[in-house]
Order: C-alpha cells, then structure tokens, then sequence
C-alpha cells in the first residue's frame, strides 16, 4: 500500500515547494564551497533522474557531500528505495537531521558524517552537487571518481567551463530552464579514465544570495552543468 503514494507522479512545482522548505546551511564554510543548490536546478536535477530515466523511484540512492540533505531528501520524497547522504562538515550533517526529522521522508533515509573516501558498497544512483574548485583546485574530482568507484549512473553539477552570456540569455527565454551543450572535454577525458561515459549534459541558470563578505552583488546568476554518467562494466 505504502508504495502507490511514491510511485505518484510529482509534479515539478510540488517538488520545487518541497525543496525550499528544506533549512539551509546556517553557517556556510568557504573553503568547502558550501553553496546550497537552488530548487530550481535540484528539481529540474531529480525530474530527470526520477521521470526522464528511471533512476530515483525504488533504487538506491547516494548523496556525496549531501550538505543539508536537500537532494536525498528529495529523492525520498519521489520514492527512492532508501538513501545515504555523505558530508563532512558536522553542522550540515546536523541539519540535514533535523530537515529529515521535520519532512518525515517517506523511506529511510541514513545521515553519515565521513570523509567521501570513507564510502564503499554499491549504489543505483549518486546525486551530487560538489565544490566547482574555485578554492580548491579539482576538488569536484575527487567526487566523481568516488561517484564512479560506487555507483552505476551519477548525477553530478559543475560549473560550466566559460561565462556564455548568449547561454544565460537562452537559458531565461526557455520555460525548462535546461538547454543540452556539449561536455567539457577536461571532465569527459576524466570520467572515461575512470570506466564512465558521459551521456548527456544540461545546462541551468543557478542563482544564489549574497553568503560571504567576497560577493559583491546581493545575488549571482551563474551556469551550471548537469552531467548524466553511466559506469562502463569493465573488460574481462
């Protein structure tokens, strides 16, 4: 009986309310990127995972560096198996928590304080929002071999390669707020080097607040890329 509720189509606005009821970071840490993703691109984000290929409902899930558990808690919310969410930040781990606590996810939902080098197993699907590296060279590196190492299909959001002003303008006019473009070839060579293959890629406006003494503008609209991964099955 339980199931018939999860298997639900949402519609994407419904999710979008979901999403923005989910606390954010309270004290977000530069140095770990700790922007969190808006509810515009994490529920155009989980629309194609969950209902464009069938990767959310009854699989499960993995948030790497899940913050404050915005999109695990959205993959349960469609109807995930069960999801883990990995952070190694203690007050995003806290409030994921507590955002789970007061969401009430309709599937189990597990909260793990680690390093991403701490994770093993085997998962359907990894979402991931990783630091860009604009403080740390790389760093979202680390998160898609971690990804490929555990999962069979990643979902994972980079910065995209140049300021397109022509994408950004394209992007406002399209009522989907997605435009496919092509891969970068530095994160396409990289994921092939670790049995990957890069499938799809779907530019989105993201827009975040003023957080840090740094920002100039009370909010920034910048370009993200969603990457569709697929593990290769490795060669006998």
């Amino acid at each position: 009986m339980g199931n018939t509720t999860q298997k639900r189509l949402i519609r994407k606005l419904e999710l979008e309310l979901f999403l923005s009821q989910i606390k954010s970071q309270p004290s977000p840490k530069v140095g770990l990127e700790q922007y969190t993703v808006s509810e515009v691109v994490a529920a155009n984000m989980l629309y194609i995972a969950a209902y464009t290929n069938g990767d959310i409902v009854d699989k499960s899930v993995l948030d790497l560096g899940c913050g404050t558990g915005r999109l695990a808690l959205a993959a349960s919310y469609l109807g995930a198996q069960f999801v883990v969410g990995v952070d190694i930040d203690k007050t995003s781990i806290i409030t994921a928590s507590y955002n789970s606590d007061k969401s009430r996810p309709k599937t189990r939902v597990q909260w793990v304080l680690a390093d991403i080098s701490a994770v093993t197993g085997n998962f359907d699907t990894v979402l991931q929002n990783p630091p860009f590296g604009v403080q740390k060279r790389a760093a979202d590196r680390k998160f898609l071999e971690k990804a490929l190492e555990v999962g069979n299909v990643v979902y994972s959001l980079h910065n995209h390669p140049c300021v397109d002003k022509q994408l950004i303008r394209q992007l406002k006019a399209n009522p989907s707020g997605l435009v496919q473009v092509e891969p970068s070839p530095f994160i396409e060579k990289f994921v092939e080097s670790h049995s990957g293959v890069v499938k799809a890629v779907y530019a989105m406006l993201m827009t975040i607040p003023r957080m840090f003494d740094f920002h100039i503008k009370m909010k920034h609209d910048f370009v993200v890329d969603l990457y569709l991964i697929k593990k290769q099955e490795r060669r006998k």
